[in-house]
């Protein structure tokens, strides 16, 4: 017993070692890449999952943007008590403070997992108004409860598996959350031509995989830590007692929170005004946000690389760390972001016409897509400040943030432009409202990083 105890305490030191004296640009690529993989593995998914769905019909095509707003309120929650526990976990290991790092793993744990029953019971109860309020119209909506169903009853999973998650990133271990997410988004992809196609299940089929898949993703997650493989602890005996402790979960995670939740909203309202021009407009913005999630994936990987980094060095008053690291991630963003964006608008039509070969959908899409790469060279500094404020606990600064580009910004845009610009509106909207959020990072960043010299001096003296 004795020499277990040896041993654990040797592997926190060298985790703390690590965290606050590896080269900050080799200790982000470290942590970054392998949750790049998760998440192009987990995008690949989508758009595999996109392109099967497309070959039932133009509506069978538009469900998937449908279920994916059913998915973003899932996310909502997942995210918000992952990164809010996350974030302070980080912090308290950057203090050595494991004790407490269990309390906050445990409590945000059965917190999502009770959240995502709820949402569960509540929608299967009412599956037909909630894919209505999402955003389907009367041709899509048998395809979207159908696929729906089983995203709904795989909600706890999906919810709980986005903070275990999260926990593994934020303690430096982004190879172990690497692992259960890719692990279920390729069998996912196995499964979803099996179910669909060889077990004519259609649509159905789909939606089972991807309940079958969050299910095994988060067998194997749980595993990393009931196995022993991380330092903060999971155990209903761990739940916090103390209502402030939940409170600060929410608050810093309340950025995550917003930026899903409105992710959600904004999905919902651009599926309303796409329908206006039928389904075709439907899916094709369905196929092109899966494109667009896909090469925004690649910065954003890079970008949770940097937030453990963020938060383990600022709990330790490492705040020089701090500012390189994230001067680093804002151009490897941008290099992989624009590279990728460059592809994308060339390629355009090529990419529709992979998931959708009706010419009203790529006629659509091609417009769309390429004022999105043009976005995504926006997209990498305003993203690593909002990660950069929720990691160091500033959760005012990013709650305002995580509300511009799918919200303050977008939903005015949304609204508005397709009354004067007709569907042209709908394809330019996420374009003007990630450079209208640039223009209000830059400042709130520059400000910040001031402070945080001042507070490196302070810590000095």
């Amino acid at each position: 017993m004795k020499e277990v105890m040896i041993m654990e305490e040797q592997q926190k030191t060298a985790q703390y070692i690590k965290m606050v004296e590896t080269p900050v640009p080799k200790l982000i690529i470290t942590l970054g890449i392998p949750t790049i993989i998760s998440m192009l593995v987990t995008n690949i998914y989508n758009m595999a999952d996109t392109f099967y769905v497309g070959k039932l019909g133009t509506s069978a095509s538009g469900a998937v943007g449908i279920v994916f707003g059913l998915m973003a309120v899932l996310q909502a929650f997942g995210f918000m008590f992952g990164h809010g526990a996350g974030s302070i976990i980080s912090r308290k290991l950057g203090q050595q403070d494991t004790k407490s790092a269990s309390r906050f793993a445990s409590t945000s744990f059965f917190l999502s997992l009770t959240v995502g029953l709820l949402i569960e019971v509540m929608g299967l109860l009412f599956l037909e108004p909630f894919m209505l309020l999402l955003g389907s119209t009367e041709t899509i909506l048998p395809y979207a409860k159908q696929y729906g169903m089983f995203i709904l009853l795989a909600a706890p999973f999906l919810t709980s598996s986005c903070v275990l998650n999260n926990i593994l990133r934020y303690e430096g271990r982004a190879a172990y959350a690497m692992v259960g997410l890719t692990l279920g988004a390729i069998l996912n992809i196995v499964l979803d031509p099996i179910f669909m196609f060889v077990l004519h299940m259609g649509a159905l089929g789909a939606g089972l995989s991807t309940a079958v898949s969050q299910l095994i993703s988060f067998i194997v997650l749980l595993g990393m830590f009931l196995s022993g493989k991380t330092e903060s602890k999971l155990s209903i005996h761990l739940i916090t007692k103390d209502l402030h402790e939940v409170i600060m979960i929410l608050c810093v995670g309340f950025p995550s929170m917003v930026r899903q939740g409105l992710s959600s909203i904004s999905t919902m309202v651009l599926n309303a005004q796409a329908a206006v021009y039928g389904d075709a407009a439907v899916a094709a913005m369905s196929i092109v946000n899966r494109i667009s999630m896909f090469i925004f994936s690649v910065g954003l990987g890079m970008g949770q690389g940097f937030q453990p980094v963020a938060a383990f060095n600022y709990g330790a008053g490492k705040y020089e760390r701090v500012k390189k690291g994230f001067w680093f991630t804002a151009c490897f963003g941008e290099i992989l972001l624009g590279t990728f964006a460059m592809v994308g608008f060339v390629l355009s039509g090529t990419v529709i016409g992979w998931f959708r070969d009706d010419p009203a959908v790529i006629k659509i899409g091609i417009t769309a897509l390429r004022f999105q790469c043009i976005a995504c060279f926006f997209q990498p500094l305003t993203v690593c400040t909002n990660m950069m404020f929720q990691s160091v606990g500033k959760s005012g600064r990013a709650s305002l943030l995580s509300s511009l580009r799918g919200g303050v910004c977008f939903l005015p845009c949304i609204l508005i432009l397709p009354h004067f610009f007709g569907i042209t509106g709908v394809q330019i909207a996420q374009t003007i409202a990630d450079v209208v959020t640039f223009l209000i990072t830059l400042p709130l960043l520059l400000q910040f990083l001031k402070t945080l010299s001042k507070d490196k001096l302070h810590s000095e003296v």
